[in-house]
């Protein structure tokens, strides 16, 4: 069964830190292109960092460039995006997406609230 689940979210301080990780079943990771993107309450879905199949082109959304590390572990099937110095404006639903040409994965999500 292909699957992709996101963990990792949860109620942060601004200024803490975060690790989302989504883990692949089903399919190589590794040969897909991941992208993590959000959804605030009213706001369409953006794209937050992007990360080639060959792990050699990133894209970080200006918003959280310099704060946020797209990475993966192919051993461990698994994609990351570390988020440091989080913001009010960080808050949203975050999801992972992973495309190999004309297929394309999607996790259920997992919300990341930052507030005092």
């Amino acid at each position: 069964q292909v699957q992709l689940v996101e963990s990792g979210g949860g109620l942060v301080q601004p200024g803490g830190s975060l690790r989302l990780s989504c883990a692949a079943s089903g399919f190589a990771l590794g040969y897909y292109a991941i992208g993590w993107f959000r959804q605030a309450p009213g706001k369409e879905r953006e794209g937050v960092s992007c990360l080639s199949s060959s792990d050699d082109n990133t894209y970080y959304a200006d918003s959280v460039k310099g704060r946020f590390t797209i990475s993966r572990d192919n051993a461990k099937n698994t994609a990351y995006l570390q988020m440091n110095s989080l913001k009010p404006e960080d808050t949203a639903v975050y999801y992972c997406n992973a495309r190999f040409h004309t297929l394309s994965y999607w996790g259920q999500g997992t919300q990341v609230t930052v507030s005092s």
